[in-house]
């Protein structure tokens, strides 16, 4: 699902009357590589990193990086490095679960004079320093982030093929032609090296996961926000589960996932097929948004009877401008049983809407 700043961008700017975007529809074929990068047919997608990483020794770290961008225009403008068709924000987070500390910033820019932007030519996707370099058809890709207190230059290399989430080439987000997006990931990504804190340099590797979504209409204006699990378990299976949280506090029934097997065919999930509970919360000091830490997870089809608890509950991003809402990213940990068997894994959970409604 993804999103994070779920668009406050909208207000960095105004469309121009008359402006028509392409629609997420049925139908859509795929072209890689050409799809991992931008589409400015659309009026927001976003490029979404997450990963659960540790040293040789054992310290455990989690990060986020997210590329969105977002148009003002479908007018492309003068050429001139001062037009802003669009916009481009980007969000790097950083959980040092030993330490018990998390740490997260933002940055909005224009595309300007090669300030932010997705080239494939270049095979980058970029926001200042903050980069993604694919290579190689994107077999490959180098994600690297400098911050204050943090920095990691990390190396990715695809385990299993993309996965196009949803049927028909959209993942439907509610009942009229248009409010869906065109949804891919990567769901596991050997991960290999090295980050930074406090001047501490360290060797890490662990597992990735890359969203990239493309729409121009998406949440209905009954949906409240979104609780999101990307789920890599030790055997070689992933699970993506997204419940999208209506005005009345029920789950909208355009929820959905997708089942990722050690090795064969994804397998999409309706929300029939699927059930979250909340089990235990943490209420933010910045926000007092309270947020589920602690779920239980049913998939039925599968046997799949899940628990999934965090290591560290303060993973909330928030304290960004006004157009920015506080929202929940974080590692999480997996333990159950599927088929009856004991399953055990680690992932990531977006949490949004609990401390301000999303809009998109």
């Amino acid at each position: 699902m993804k999103s994070s700043l779920a668009i406050g961008l909208a207000c960095a700017g105004v469309l121009a009357a008359g402006t028509v975007w392409r629609q997420a529809l049925p139908g859509y074929h795929y072209h890689f590589p050409g799809d991992y990068f931008s589409h400015s047919g659309f009026r927001t997608e976003w490029w979404y990193y997450t990963g659960n990483l540790q040293t040789s020794g054992g310290k455990r770290f989690g990060y986020e990086l997210t590329f969105f961008r977002h148009a003002l225009s479908r007018d492309r403008g003068s050429g001139s490095v001062w037009d802003v068709p669009d916009v481009w924000l980007a969000h790097l987070a950083f959980s040092d679960i030993n330490g018990q500390r998390f740490y997260h910033t933002e940055r909005l820019n224009r595309p300007g004079p090669g300030l932010a932007g997705a080239d494939i030519t270049r095979g980058l996707i970029w926001n200042g320093n903050w980069f993604s370099r694919w290579s190689d058809g994107g077999r490959r890709q180098q994600l690297q982030a400098i911050a204050n207190d943090f920095r990691f230059d990390l190396n990715l290399v695809p385990v299993k093929p993309v996965v196009i989430h949803g049927e028909h080439g959209i993942s439907r987000k509610g009942p009229l032609p248009g409010e869906a997006s065109h949804y891919i990931s990567f769901t596991r990504l050997r991960t290999q090296g090295t980050v930074e804190l406090h001047g501490e340099r360290q060797m890490v590797e662990g597992f990735s996961w890359m969203d990239h979504e493309f729409f121009t209409h998406q949440l209905t204006a009954d949906q409240v926000g979104w609780d999101w699990f990307s789920i890599q378990f030790d055997d070689g299976a992933e699970l993506m589960l997204f419940r999208l949280r209506r005005t009345d506090g029920a789950a909208d029934p355009f929820s959905a996932g997708t089942w990722v097997p050690a090795t064969g065919a994804a397998r999409p999930i309706t929300s029939s097929e699927f059930r979250l509970t909340s089990e235990a919360t943490w209420r933010s000091p910045a926000t007092t948004g309270v947020y589920p830490v602690r779920w239980s997870i049913l998939v039925h089809p599968l046997n799949l009877k899940l628990q999934v608890t965090t290591p560290l509950a303060a993973q909330e991003l928030s304290g960004g401008p006004p157009a920015s809402p506080a929202y929940w990213e974080g590692a999480i940990d997996i333990e159950g049983t599927r088929q009856g068997h004991p399953v055990r894994g680690r992932g990531y959970l977006e949490m949004t809407g609990y401390a301000g409604k999303i809009g998109m």
